[in-house]
């Protein structure tokens, strides 16, 4: 299906009957069943943390950059490296296209609940890596592995193991379309746009894969610790630039947001409801928090405390929502680009142009780079899904598959209906790991308030 071929003598249209069975089951994944289900699980840890996550932040940071030690615990990576593994999959176009597609559809106040769901997203990040790094396990390879396949089948008992698994096979097969193939296919259109082929970047880019993901966790955590904060930086440094010279304006663009917040004045629709959702969907969508791809990462990171990991992992979701996402907001809804009609990364560009012309490249360089490291980020979530679904001899040829598809979504990455599957997946993922996070709740709670805060 990846292949875009015709299907135009084919007794039935292929394309149309999938949409029609993925329709309801995305409606599901993506609507507001699964989102009030993500909210709740947010609002009951953060409630039931008595608002840790928030009056930590200041902790967490100390922890992310305290010297890395060896621990009896043990762990590959240190706990920035594992940060900067878990942002690698989750900064990319959710906080450049998905906040200028929320805004477009939603509104300045879909702005309000992103960051509403951000807040209480950071007491579900919290939660998962907690469980995560205390339930983890050590592979044959002497890898440290864990996440929600991890903390269902340990935490939960083998009886469970099916939800683990399932869990686990949502997020492999996601991984190829939401992380990968899509990913792909948006940087060769944007560098095609330059005169550069498809092919050519898709060679290029699944080298360049190959080269980092070949080396394990170690490898990815590296290259993501060198690539995600510089262009992080970059990224929001424009955005600053471009907020302060049109400063009279930001008072306007606060107002906007939480005006509209409650209102349907400015959604497409003209529905609260539509402005809230919509606010939801992008904020979990950019920050992943309730997806339970995170804690995969943080699983493997050298931490003596699984509240320690915990309070660094919950920095990702402020530093992906709050921050990255509120800077691209305000300059789509200071130089009021969303009026404009675009859309996407169309309408960030054009906000960026307006703002500061000739500014629009650091988008697309965003865009490009961001992608590069969301497909190095998710090769790993794939690959620790996989081994726990096949065990570890089918590490290597998951990463064989992982190249080839880099370089078959960069050529035919338009088929829409195999990325709505993929997306939809990706939903998918977060049921199994919010079933798991309301059972274990017991457990993040006990952790937390054994554990003394020093330091």
């Amino acid at each position: 299906m990846l292949f875009d071929y015709p299907i135009a003598n084919l007794p039935i249209d292929i394309d149309q009957k999938i949409e029609q069975i993925n329709a309801p089951i995305s409606s599901f994944a993506w609507g507001w069943p699964t989102v009030t289900l993500i909210a709740f699980t947010g609002l009951l840890f953060m409630f039931g943390l008595q608002f840790m996550p928030l009056r930590r932040i200041p902790y967490g940071i100390r922890m992310l950059f305290k010297p890395n030690e060896v621990t009896v615990e043990g762990g590959d990576i240190s706990p920035f490296q594992a940060l900067m593994t878990s942002l690698s999959a989750t900064i990319g176009t959710g906080n450049i296209a998905g906040v200028a597609g929320a805004i477009a559809i939603g509104g300045p106040g879909a702005v309000f609940w992103m960051w509403i769901i951000a807040v209480f997203g950071m007491a579900t990040k919290y939660a998962e890596t907690v469980l995560a790094v205390h339930f983890r396990e050590v592979d044959p390879l002497g890898n440290h592995v864990g996440g929600p396949m991890y903390y269902i089948k340990n935490g939960l008992g083998p009886n469970w193991r099916w939800l683990g698994s399932l869990f686990a096979l949502f997020g492999m097969l996601a991984g190829f379309g939401i992380g990968n193939g899509v990913q792909c296919f948006e940087v060769s259109s944007a560098l095609e746009l330059v005169g550069i082929p498809k092919l050519l970047t898709g060679v290029v880019l699944a080298s360049l894969v190959f080269v980092v993901i070949i080396g394990g966790v170690k490898r990815i955590a590296k290259a993501a610790s060198a690539i995600v904060p510089s262009m992080a930086i970059l990224y929001i440094f424009a955005c600053i630039l471009i907020i302060v010279s049109n400063f009279t304006l930001i008072p306007d663009a606060f107002s906007a947001i939480f005006s509209n917040a409650f209102t349907g004045k400015a959604a497409a629709t003209g529905t609260f409801a539509q402005v809230v959702l919509i606010g939801f969907k992008r904020g979990i969508f950019s920050n992943e928090a309730g997806l339970g791809s995170a804690p995969i990462a943080h699983a493997a990171a050298s931490s003596k405390h699984p509240v320690e990991q915990g309070t660094v992992a919950m920095l990702g979701t402020f530093i992906d929502t709050i921050i990255i996402c509120t800077m691209t907001a305000l300059v789509i809804i200071i130089t009021g680009a969303y009026q404009t009609g675009f859309s996407g990364s169309d309408l960030s560009i054009a906000a960026f142009n307006s703002g500061i012309n000739g500014t629009g490249w650091i988008v697309t360089a965003g865009l490009v780079v961001f992608a590069f490291t969301t497909v190095l980020g998710w090769s790993f979530y794939g690959e620790r899904c996989t081994e726990f679904l096949f065990g570890v001899k089918a590490i290597l040829p998951f990463r064989l598959v992982w190249v080839a598809v880099v370089v078959i979504g960069s050529v035919a990455g338009n088929r829409g209906v195999v990325w709505a599957v993929a997306d939809t997946l990706n939903g998918l993922m977060a049921i199994p790991n919010l079933i798991a996070l309301l059972l274990l709740s017991g457990t993040v709670f006990q952790l937390s308030r054994k554990y003394e805060f020093r330091g």
